[in-house]
Protein backbone atom coordinates (compact mmCIF):
# COMPACT_ATOMS: atom_id res chain seq x y z
CA UNK A 1 0.00 0.00 0.00
CA UNK A 2 1.48 3.32 -1.09
CA UNK A 3 1.39 6.31 1.27
CA UNK A 4 -0.75 8.79 -0.65
CA UNK A 5 -1.15 11.30 2.20
CA UNK A 6 1.05 13.83 0.39
CA UNK A 7 -1.17 13.65 -2.70
CA UNK A 8 -3.34 16.66 -1.92
CA UNK A 9 -5.05 17.57 -5.21
CA UNK A 10 -6.05 16.09 -8.55
CA UNK A 11 -3.16 17.90 -10.23
CA UNK A 12 -0.71 15.84 -8.14
CA UNK A 13 -2.27 12.69 -9.59
CA UNK A 14 -2.18 14.10 -13.11
CA UNK A 15 1.56 14.78 -12.89
CA UNK A 16 2.21 11.21 -11.73
CA UNK A 17 -0.08 9.70 -14.36
CA UNK A 18 1.77 11.59 -17.09
CA UNK A 19 5.00 9.99 -15.90
CA UNK A 20 3.64 6.46 -15.57
CA UNK A 21 1.21 5.99 -18.48
CA UNK A 22 2.50 5.52 -22.06
CA UNK A 23 2.32 8.73 -24.03
CA UNK A 24 -0.31 7.61 -26.54
CA UNK A 25 -2.73 6.51 -23.82
CA UNK A 26 -2.09 9.45 -21.50
CA UNK A 27 -2.65 11.87 -24.39
CA UNK A 28 -5.79 10.00 -25.40
CA UNK A 29 -7.29 10.78 -21.99
CA UNK A 30 -5.80 14.24 -21.53
CA UNK A 31 -6.58 16.04 -24.77
CA UNK A 32 -9.33 17.84 -26.64
CA UNK A 33 -10.24 18.34 -30.27
CA UNK A 34 -8.65 20.86 -32.65
CA UNK A 35 -7.35 23.88 -30.66
CA UNK A 36 -8.41 22.31 -27.33
CA UNK A 37 -10.15 25.59 -26.51
CA UNK A 38 -13.29 23.98 -25.07
CA UNK A 39 -11.19 21.43 -23.20
CA UNK A 40 -9.37 24.28 -21.42
CA UNK A 41 -12.50 26.41 -20.94
CA UNK A 42 -14.27 23.59 -19.10
CA UNK A 43 -11.84 24.02 -16.21
CA UNK A 44 -11.27 27.78 -16.52
CA UNK A 45 -14.99 28.60 -16.32
CA UNK A 46 -15.23 27.03 -12.86
CA UNK A 47 -12.41 29.24 -11.58
CA UNK A 48 -14.34 32.40 -12.49
CA UNK A 49 -17.15 31.51 -10.08
CA UNK A 50 -16.58 32.82 -6.55
CA UNK A 51 -17.96 31.43 -3.30
CA UNK A 52 -19.47 33.44 -0.45
CA UNK A 53 -17.84 32.72 2.89
CA UNK A 54 -20.03 32.62 5.99
CA UNK A 55 -18.83 32.64 9.61
CA UNK A 56 -20.12 31.77 13.09
CA UNK A 57 -22.20 28.94 11.64
CA UNK A 58 -22.48 25.58 13.38
CA UNK A 59 -20.53 23.24 11.09
CA UNK A 60 -21.21 19.99 12.95
CA UNK A 61 -23.13 17.09 11.44
CA UNK A 62 -22.23 17.75 7.82
CA UNK A 63 -23.54 15.48 5.07
CA UNK A 64 -22.69 15.27 1.38
CA UNK A 65 -25.10 12.37 0.81
CA UNK A 66 -27.58 12.77 -2.00
CA UNK A 67 -29.33 10.78 -4.74
CA UNK A 68 -28.84 10.34 -8.48
CA UNK A 69 -31.83 8.82 -10.33
CA UNK A 70 -33.08 7.59 -6.99
CA UNK A 71 -29.83 5.88 -6.04
CA UNK A 72 -28.24 6.96 -2.78
CA UNK A 73 -24.71 8.30 -3.19
CA UNK A 74 -22.10 9.37 -0.63
CA UNK A 75 -21.63 12.58 -2.63
CA UNK A 76 -23.28 13.85 -5.84
CA UNK A 77 -20.51 12.40 -8.01
CA UNK A 78 -20.37 9.39 -10.34
CA UNK A 79 -17.49 7.99 -12.35
CA UNK A 80 -18.05 8.85 -16.00
CA UNK A 81 -17.70 6.36 -18.85
CA UNK A 82 -14.28 6.65 -20.48
CA UNK A 83 -12.99 4.60 -23.38
CA UNK A 84 -9.74 2.65 -23.07
CA UNK A 85 -9.74 2.97 -19.27
CA UNK A 86 -7.96 -0.37 -19.07
CA UNK A 87 -5.06 1.15 -21.01
CA UNK A 88 -4.39 3.73 -18.31
CA UNK A 89 -3.70 0.83 -15.94
CA UNK A 90 -4.11 -2.92 -16.33
CA UNK A 91 -7.69 -4.01 -15.56
CA UNK A 92 -8.52 -0.33 -15.10
CA UNK A 93 -12.30 -0.60 -15.32
CA UNK A 94 -12.41 -3.33 -12.68
CA UNK A 95 -10.18 -1.32 -10.33
CA UNK A 96 -12.19 1.89 -10.78
CA UNK A 97 -15.47 0.04 -10.24
CA UNK A 98 -14.14 -1.45 -7.01
CA UNK A 99 -13.03 1.97 -5.78
CA UNK A 100 -16.43 3.48 -6.61
CA UNK A 101 -18.27 0.63 -4.87
CA UNK A 102 -16.23 1.08 -1.69
CA UNK A 103 -16.75 4.84 -1.73
CA UNK A 104 -20.50 4.62 -2.29
CA UNK A 105 -20.76 6.29 -5.68
CA UNK A 106 -21.82 4.93 -9.10
CA UNK A 107 -19.37 3.63 -11.69
CA UNK A 108 -20.18 3.82 -15.41
CA UNK A 109 -18.65 1.37 -17.87
CA UNK A 110 -18.06 2.55 -21.45
CA UNK A 111 -19.04 0.55 -24.51
CA UNK A 112 -15.41 1.07 -25.60
CA UNK A 113 -13.96 -0.37 -22.41
CA UNK A 114 -11.10 -2.85 -22.16
CA UNK A 115 -12.73 -4.90 -19.39
CA UNK A 116 -16.12 -6.25 -20.41
CA UNK A 117 -19.51 -5.97 -18.75
CA UNK A 118 -19.08 -9.50 -17.50
CA UNK A 119 -15.58 -8.76 -16.16
CA UNK A 120 -16.78 -5.85 -14.05
CA UNK A 121 -19.82 -7.73 -12.77
CA UNK A 122 -17.73 -10.75 -11.77
CA UNK A 123 -14.99 -8.77 -10.01
CA UNK A 124 -17.34 -6.49 -8.05
CA UNK A 125 -19.57 -9.24 -6.68
CA UNK A 126 -22.31 -8.24 -9.15
CA UNK A 127 -22.66 -4.90 -7.40
CA UNK A 128 -24.93 -2.66 -9.52
CA UNK A 129 -23.14 -0.31 -11.90
CA UNK A 130 -24.12 1.82 -14.89
CA UNK A 131 -23.45 1.16 -18.57
CA UNK A 132 -22.86 3.70 -21.33
CA UNK A 133 -24.15 2.88 -24.81
CA UNK A 134 -23.21 4.28 -28.22
CA UNK A 135 -25.74 4.11 -31.03
CA UNK A 136 -24.14 1.94 -33.71
CA UNK A 137 -25.10 0.88 -37.20
CA UNK A 138 -25.06 -2.76 -36.10
CA UNK A 139 -28.38 -2.63 -34.29
CA UNK A 140 -28.26 -6.34 -33.48
CA UNK A 141 -24.99 -5.91 -31.60
CA UNK A 142 -26.38 -2.85 -29.80
CA UNK A 143 -29.46 -4.77 -28.69
CA UNK A 144 -27.27 -7.61 -27.43
CA UNK A 145 -25.20 -5.08 -25.49
CA UNK A 146 -28.35 -3.82 -23.78
CA UNK A 147 -29.33 -7.39 -22.90
CA UNK A 148 -25.82 -8.10 -21.57
CA UNK A 149 -26.00 -4.95 -19.43
CA UNK A 150 -29.24 -6.21 -17.90
CA UNK A 151 -27.67 -9.60 -17.23
CA UNK A 152 -24.64 -7.92 -15.60
CA UNK A 153 -26.96 -6.18 -13.10
CA UNK A 154 -26.52 -2.67 -14.51
CA UNK A 155 -28.97 -0.35 -12.79
CA UNK A 156 -28.96 2.52 -15.32
CA UNK A 157 -28.13 3.05 -18.98
CA UNK A 158 -26.29 6.15 -20.18
CA UNK A 159 -26.98 6.85 -23.84
CA UNK A 160 -24.31 9.08 -25.43
CA UNK A 161 -25.82 11.43 -28.02
CA UNK A 162 -22.82 13.52 -29.07
CA UNK A 163 -20.66 10.94 -30.86
CA UNK A 164 -22.43 10.37 -34.16
CA UNK A 165 -19.15 11.34 -35.80
CA UNK A 166 -15.70 11.68 -34.24
CA UNK A 167 -14.08 15.00 -33.43
CA UNK A 168 -10.45 15.20 -34.52
CA UNK A 169 -7.91 14.98 -31.73
CA UNK A 170 -4.54 15.99 -33.10
CA UNK A 171 -2.54 14.21 -30.40
CA UNK A 172 -4.09 10.84 -31.26
CA UNK A 173 -3.13 11.22 -34.89
CA UNK A 174 0.43 12.29 -34.04
CA UNK A 175 0.80 9.41 -31.57
CA UNK A 176 -0.49 6.83 -34.04
CA UNK A 177 -3.35 5.82 -31.76
CA UNK A 178 -5.50 3.36 -33.70
CA UNK A 179 -7.22 0.00 -33.36
CA UNK A 180 -4.93 -1.78 -32.74
CA UNK A 181 -2.27 0.80 -31.70
CA UNK A 182 0.62 1.12 -34.13
CA UNK A 183 3.92 -0.21 -32.70
CA UNK A 184 6.10 2.62 -34.03
CA UNK A 185 9.71 3.05 -32.94
CA UNK A 186 8.71 6.19 -31.04
CA UNK A 187 5.94 4.34 -29.19
CA UNK A 188 8.17 1.39 -28.37
CA UNK A 189 10.85 3.69 -26.96
CA UNK A 190 8.24 5.40 -24.81
CA UNK A 191 6.92 2.04 -23.57
CA UNK A 192 10.44 1.14 -22.44
CA UNK A 193 10.31 4.07 -20.00
CA UNK A 194 7.08 2.77 -18.37
CA UNK A 195 8.09 -0.52 -16.69
CA UNK A 196 5.27 -0.47 -14.09
CA UNK A 197 2.67 -0.14 -16.82
CA UNK A 198 4.27 -2.84 -18.96
CA UNK A 199 4.44 -5.31 -16.06
CA UNK A 200 0.79 -4.71 -15.32
CA UNK A 201 -0.19 -5.36 -18.92
CA UNK A 202 1.88 -8.53 -19.03
CA UNK A 203 -0.06 -9.75 -16.02
CA UNK A 204 -3.53 -9.39 -17.54
CA UNK A 205 -5.34 -10.95 -20.48
CA UNK A 206 -7.50 -7.86 -20.96
CA UNK A 207 -5.86 -5.78 -23.70
CA UNK A 208 -8.61 -5.20 -26.26
CA UNK A 209 -12.23 -3.98 -26.35
CA UNK A 210 -13.83 -6.58 -24.12
CA UNK A 211 -17.42 -5.64 -24.96
CA UNK A 212 -16.82 -6.10 -28.69
CA UNK A 213 -14.24 -8.78 -29.51
CA UNK A 214 -15.94 -12.15 -29.52
CA UNK A 215 -19.41 -10.57 -29.46
CA UNK A 216 -19.63 -9.37 -33.08
CA UNK A 217 -19.83 -11.64 -36.10
CA UNK A 218 -16.46 -11.60 -37.84
CA UNK A 219 -14.65 -9.80 -35.01
CA UNK A 220 -12.72 -12.41 -33.10
CA UNK A 221 -9.45 -10.58 -32.47
CA UNK A 222 -7.79 -7.16 -32.51
CA UNK A 223 -6.78 -7.42 -36.18
CA UNK A 224 -10.41 -7.64 -37.32
CA UNK A 225 -11.62 -4.99 -34.88
CA UNK A 226 -10.29 -1.94 -36.72
CA UNK A 227 -12.37 -2.29 -39.86
CA UNK A 228 -15.54 -2.91 -37.82
CA UNK A 229 -15.18 0.07 -35.46
CA UNK A 230 -14.19 2.55 -38.19
CA UNK A 231 -17.72 2.73 -39.59
CA UNK A 232 -19.91 1.88 -36.62
CA UNK A 233 -20.93 5.19 -35.02
CA UNK A 234 -24.30 6.04 -36.55
CA UNK A 235 -24.64 9.57 -38.00
CA UNK A 236 -28.37 9.00 -38.44
CA UNK A 237 -29.06 8.93 -34.68
CA UNK A 238 -32.33 10.72 -33.85
CA UNK A 239 -34.84 11.10 -31.03
CA UNK A 240 -36.82 8.14 -32.39
CA UNK A 241 -33.80 5.94 -31.67
CA UNK A 242 -33.85 7.18 -28.09
CA UNK A 243 -37.45 6.04 -27.71
CA UNK A 244 -36.62 2.58 -29.10
CA UNK A 245 -33.62 2.18 -26.80
CA UNK A 246 -35.64 3.32 -23.80
CA UNK A 247 -38.27 0.68 -24.56
CA UNK A 248 -35.70 -2.10 -25.04
CA UNK A 249 -33.82 -1.15 -21.87
CA UNK A 250 -36.87 -0.69 -19.65
CA UNK A 251 -34.93 0.81 -16.72
CA UNK A 252 -33.36 4.08 -15.67
CA UNK A 253 -32.19 6.01 -18.74
CA UNK A 254 -29.68 8.88 -18.76
CA UNK A 255 -29.03 11.00 -21.87
CA UNK A 256 -25.46 12.27 -22.19
CA UNK A 257 -24.27 15.18 -24.34
CA UNK A 258 -26.92 17.89 -23.89
CA UNK A 259 -25.59 21.43 -24.42
CA UNK A 260 -28.62 23.43 -25.59
CA UNK A 261 -31.92 24.36 -23.95
CA UNK A 262 -33.97 23.05 -26.89
CA UNK A 263 -32.27 19.67 -26.67
CA UNK A 264 -32.92 19.67 -22.93
CA UNK A 265 -36.65 20.09 -23.59
CA UNK A 266 -36.58 17.26 -26.15
CA UNK A 267 -34.67 15.06 -23.70
CA UNK A 268 -37.28 15.68 -21.02
CA UNK A 269 -40.05 14.75 -23.45
CA UNK A 270 -38.55 11.29 -24.00
CA UNK A 271 -39.29 10.35 -20.41
CA UNK A 272 -35.61 9.76 -19.63
CA UNK A 273 -34.68 9.98 -15.97
CA UNK A 274 -31.67 12.30 -16.25
CA UNK A 275 -29.65 14.28 -18.77
CA UNK A 276 -25.98 15.14 -18.60
CA UNK A 277 -24.76 18.58 -19.62
CA UNK A 278 -21.61 17.44 -21.41
CA UNK A 279 -19.39 18.51 -24.30
CA UNK A 280 -17.51 15.21 -24.14
CA UNK A 281 -14.70 16.81 -22.18
CA UNK A 282 -13.94 19.15 -25.08
CA UNK A 283 -13.21 16.17 -27.33
CA UNK A 284 -15.95 16.74 -29.91
CA UNK A 285 -17.05 20.28 -30.90
CA UNK A 286 -14.15 22.62 -30.21
CA UNK A 287 -15.57 26.09 -29.65
CA UNK A 288 -18.60 24.88 -27.69
CA UNK A 289 -19.17 26.65 -24.35
CA UNK A 290 -17.93 25.25 -21.07
CA UNK A 291 -20.51 22.98 -19.49
CA UNK A 292 -20.83 25.06 -16.32
CA UNK A 293 -21.66 28.09 -18.51
CA UNK A 294 -24.36 26.09 -20.35
CA UNK A 295 -25.83 24.60 -17.14
CA UNK A 296 -28.22 27.40 -16.02
CA UNK A 297 -30.01 27.55 -19.38
CA UNK A 298 -30.46 23.80 -19.44
CA UNK A 299 -31.70 23.63 -15.85
CA UNK A 300 -34.27 26.29 -16.69
CA UNK A 301 -35.41 24.53 -19.87
CA UNK A 302 -35.49 20.99 -18.48
CA UNK A 303 -38.04 21.69 -15.78
CA UNK A 304 -38.76 19.23 -12.98
CA UNK A 305 -39.48 16.10 -15.01
CA UNK A 306 -35.85 15.15 -15.56
CA UNK A 307 -32.72 15.39 -13.41
CA UNK A 308 -29.92 17.57 -14.74
CA UNK A 309 -26.31 16.49 -14.19
CA UNK A 310 -23.00 17.88 -15.40
CA UNK A 311 -19.63 16.56 -16.51
CA UNK A 312 -16.52 17.97 -18.23
CA UNK A 313 -14.01 20.09 -16.34
CA UNK A 314 -14.53 18.92 -12.75
CA UNK A 315 -11.18 18.71 -10.96
CA UNK A 316 -12.16 19.48 -7.38
CA UNK A 317 -14.86 19.28 -4.76
CA UNK A 318 -15.38 23.02 -5.17
CA UNK A 319 -16.32 22.38 -8.81
CA UNK A 320 -18.92 19.87 -7.63
CA UNK A 321 -20.25 22.42 -5.12
CA UNK A 322 -20.54 25.12 -7.79
CA UNK A 323 -22.35 22.79 -10.17
CA UNK A 324 -24.75 21.81 -7.41
CA UNK A 325 -25.36 25.49 -6.58
CA UNK A 326 -26.32 26.14 -10.20
CA UNK A 327 -28.88 23.33 -10.29
CA UNK A 328 -27.03 20.11 -11.13
CA UNK A 329 -28.43 17.22 -9.11
CA UNK A 330 -25.28 15.24 -9.81
CA UNK A 331 -21.88 15.41 -11.49
CA UNK A 332 -19.55 12.98 -13.23
CA UNK A 333 -15.76 12.84 -13.25
CA UNK A 334 -13.64 11.44 -16.08
CA UNK A 335 -10.08 12.72 -16.18
CA UNK A 336 -9.98 13.22 -12.40
CA UNK A 337 -10.34 9.50 -11.74
CA UNK A 338 -8.23 8.52 -14.77
CA UNK A 339 -5.27 10.46 -13.38
CA UNK A 340 -5.59 8.56 -10.11
CA UNK A 341 -5.90 5.26 -11.95
CA UNK A 342 -2.85 5.91 -14.10
CA UNK A 343 -0.81 7.03 -11.09
CA UNK A 344 -1.67 4.33 -8.53
CA UNK A 345 -4.36 1.99 -9.82
CA UNK A 346 -7.30 1.40 -7.50
CA UNK A 347 -5.62 3.26 -4.64
CA UNK A 348 -5.21 6.27 -6.91
CA UNK A 349 -8.91 6.29 -7.82
CA UNK A 350 -9.78 6.09 -4.14
CA UNK A 351 -7.43 8.98 -3.42
CA UNK A 352 -9.04 11.09 -6.16
CA UNK A 353 -12.46 10.46 -4.61
CA UNK A 354 -11.16 11.29 -1.13
CA UNK A 355 -9.70 14.58 -2.38
CA UNK A 356 -12.92 15.61 -4.12
CA UNK A 357 -15.07 14.61 -1.15
CA UNK A 358 -12.97 16.51 1.38
CA UNK A 359 -12.91 19.66 -0.76
CA UNK A 360 -16.67 19.44 -1.22
CA UNK A 361 -17.31 18.91 2.49
CA UNK A 362 -15.00 21.68 3.74
CA UNK A 363 -16.02 24.25 1.10
CA UNK A 364 -19.71 23.60 1.75
CA UNK A 365 -19.14 24.27 5.46
CA UNK A 366 -17.24 27.52 4.79
CA UNK A 367 -20.24 28.63 2.71
CA UNK A 368 -22.50 28.14 5.73
CA UNK A 369 -24.13 24.81 4.89
CA UNK A 370 -24.05 21.38 6.50
CA UNK A 371 -26.21 19.50 3.98
CA UNK A 372 -25.47 19.36 0.25
CA UNK A 373 -29.18 19.13 -0.51
CA UNK A 374 -29.72 22.67 0.84
CA UNK A 375 -27.07 24.29 -1.37
CA UNK A 376 -28.24 26.71 -4.07
CA UNK A 377 -26.89 29.71 -5.97
CA UNK A 378 -27.03 31.90 -2.87
CA UNK A 379 -23.60 30.51 -1.93
CA UNK A 380 -22.15 32.17 -5.06
CA UNK A 381 -20.98 35.77 -5.41
CA UNK A 382 -23.41 37.65 -7.70
CA UNK A 383 -21.86 38.63 -11.00
CA UNK A 384 -19.34 35.79 -10.99
CA UNK A 385 -21.57 32.91 -12.09
CA UNK A 386 -23.29 32.28 -15.45
CA UNK A 387 -26.91 33.12 -16.12
CA UNK A 388 -29.37 31.45 -18.53
CA UNK A 389 -28.93 32.62 -22.11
Amino acid sequence: MADLSKITCIEDLRVLAEKRVPRMFYDYADSGSYTQGTYRDNEAAFHKIKLRQRVAVNMEGRSTRSTMVGQEVSMPVAIAPTGLTGMQHADGEILAARAAKAFGIPFTLSTMSICSLEDVAEHTGRHPFWFQLYVMRDRGFMERLIDRAKAANCSALQLTLDLQILGQRHKDIKNGLSTPPKPTIKNLINLATKPRWCMGMLGTKRRTFGNIVGHVDGVGDVSSLSSWTADQFDPCLNWGDVECIKKRWGGKLILKGIMEAEDARLAAETGADALIVSNHGGRQLDGAPATIDALPSIVQAAGKDIEVWLDSGIRSGQDVLKARALGAQGTLIGRSFLYGLGAYGQEGVTRALQIIHKELDVSMAFCGHTNINNVDQRILVPGTYPQPY
